[in-house]
């Protein structure tokens, strides 16, 4: 067998990845090999709108297809998936630091809150207090 260089579209897999029929699928198959009748009957659609599913994925080389006898299984290729999580990193990297950064402002405001607020008196007198409890003991 020769050594083969599979090269996959990125394109092709965020395009199957838009569909979350699609991504329910590849949740399932992430369990392990499942024929194609069951991954069915997992959802509330027809069979043959299933097959497509299973079509696209398999053209965004997403899942793997084997044959045996009548039955085909199913399973998951994770490696179109290095792609979207390539193109995520750079998205990830800007969440991080930006969280960081907003994580930062709200401690340096609440420490400049607390710091500004006397602390609270342990018995603070009210004006008319006493005179009004007095009244209700007669």
């Amino acid at each position: 067998m020769r050594n083969q260089t599979v090269t996959y579209s990125p394109e092709a897999t965020f395009s199957a990845l838009a569909d979350p029929t699609r991504r329910a699928v590849l949740d399932l198959l992430r369990k392990g090999r499942q024929p194609a009748g069951q991954i069915a009957q997992a959802f509330p659609i027809s069979r043959p709108a299933i097959s497509k599913h299973l079509r696209l994925l398999r053209r965004a080389h997403l899942v793997n297809e084997h044959r045996e006898g009548r039955n085909r299984f199913y399973h998951l290729n994770p490696e179109p998936l290095r792609a979207v999580d390539s193109w995520l990193e750079q998205y990830r990297t800007f969440w991080s630091t930006s969280l960081a950064n907003l994580k930062a402002f709200v401690e340096s405001e609440y420490a400049k809150e607390t710091a500004a607020v006397p602390p609270k008196a342990a018995h603070r007198r009210v004006p008319g207090a006493a005179k009004r409890k007095h009244r209700n003991t007669e």
